[in-house]
This record gives structure tokens, sequence and C-alpha cells, in this order.
């Protein structure tokens, strides 16, 4: 099976709203709603399974029927943390499912993902055990001397951006989560489960991405989802 892990746990400071960013509705539909129908739509994927802020998961299912999310079975709770999210979603599949299940591991509020990024995510994950979505880095990386100035840089041909989706097979992102915990390693801070996977010494194969593909963070960030959204209905882009 291929089981959808969509982390929805955060409060979102940075967008500035009075409710949690994966519910703020564009076109009278919330984020987490665009974000789900991506999973809902796609034949690959069997169930869902979102790690969901406290308090919000009345909301979230009476979402899931007013717009048809039929593959949504569970609705958990999230962590402190985003790691600690994202272990209580792997635990609860874990405990659910017996076997080598692809698990595919995508934020709530990256409404943009298409078709050809989840399948081929999926396909990595079949072939390789797991599948991270990445892209070229086309921007210069410099290192900081001090606060003011740099006299080093990064060949941005050796550097590749990764995002979610992420897809892992259920068995070893179970261990690897149980390994990380107990050890104290790639939990804190902004780690992720990349991240945590390359300090576990885990060797992680590159996915389809795509700039579409956009993290909704700040304000600014829900202009540019606007208008992804309206330029759908422009028939003169080829």
């Amino acid at each position: 099976m291929n089981l959808a892990l969509i982390i929805a746990g955060g409060s979102g400071h940075r967008m500035g709203q009075d409710i949690p960013k994966q519910f703020l509705t564009v076109n009278e539909k919330p984020i987490i709603i665009y974000t789900l129908e991506n999973f809902q739509n796609n034949d690959n994927i069997d169930e869902i399974l979102v790690v969901c802020i406290e308090g919000w998961h009345d909301v979230l299912k009476a979402y899931a029927r007013q717009f048809n999310i039929t593959k949504l079975k569970y609705v958990i709770d999230g962590g402190a943390t985003a790691q600690e999210s994202i272990r209580n979603g792997v635990n609860k599949l874990y405990s659910e499912y017996k076997g080598d299940h692809c698990v595919i591991i995508h934020d709530g509020i990256r409404p943009l993902v298409d078709e050809t990024v989840l399948n081929d995510v999926i396909d990595k994950c079949q072939a390789f055990g797991n599948g991270v979505t990445a892209l070229p880095y086309n921007e210069q990386i410099f290192i900081k001397k001090d606060e003011k100035s740099t006299n080093k840089y990064i060949p941005r041909e050796t550097l590749m951006r990764v995002s979610t989706p992420q897809a892992y097979k259920l068995e070893k992102l179970y261990s690897c989560y149980k390994k990380a915990f107990e050890n104290n390693i790639g939990i804190t801070g902004s780690s992720y489960v990349n991240t945590m996977m390359a300090e576990l010494g885990e060797t992680l194969y590159f996915a389809k991405g795509s700039d579409k593909n956009i993290k909704l963070t700040t304000k600014d960030d829900l202009y540019i989802f606007k208008a992804y959204i309206a330029a759908k209905n422009y028939d003169w882009i080829k």
C-alpha cells in the first residue's frame, strides 16, 4: 500500500493570522483541502493520515466530508516539534499496518504538489527504498565570514534542495525514528526526516521536484498561491 502522512500540526505564527495557516481559505476552500485533494485524486495513494494541530480535528474531518476526501483514514495529534509530529504519524501507521508499505510524507501547507511529483517519489521509493523530492539550487550560496562579509562560497553544482513529498518504506522509517529518539540524533532544531536519515547514515535518492510546489509560510506565499490558481484559467499559456 501507499500511505500518505500529511503534517498539519503547526500553528503558523509567521503567517500572522488568527487561525492556523493550513485552515485559511482561498477561494472558499481551506489550504489543507487543496493539499489533500492531490492525494485523494492520485490513483497510487491508498489511504491518508493527517497529523493535525490540537483542537482542529473535528474541523478537518468536517472539511474532509464536505470536499469528499474519502481516503482520509486517521487524524491524530501532533507534537511539540515537526519531528515529534512525524514520529507520531509513523508510530500510528506502524501500529495499524504491517509490511513494507510506502509512506509518503508531505507538508500540509504545500498545496500545489502535482501528480508527476507524487508518482515519481513513489517510484523511487519502490526502486531504492526511499525517494526525496529535489531540485537543483539555482542561486549562489555564500558562507558568512562575519555578520557583514564573506569570502567563501559553495559551488551550486554540488547542491540540491530537498522538500516534500518524501517517501520511505514503513519498516525502515519506524526503526529509524525509534533509533533517532532513543539516541537524540537528527530530531532537534530544523531537523526533518531527510536530515535525520542522513545523520543516521542512510543514503537518500532524488525524485522529481517542481518549483510550483511552494510552502505557504508568509502572506507573500499566499499571493503566489492565488496566482498559481488563477493561472490555471489562462488559456494563452502553453
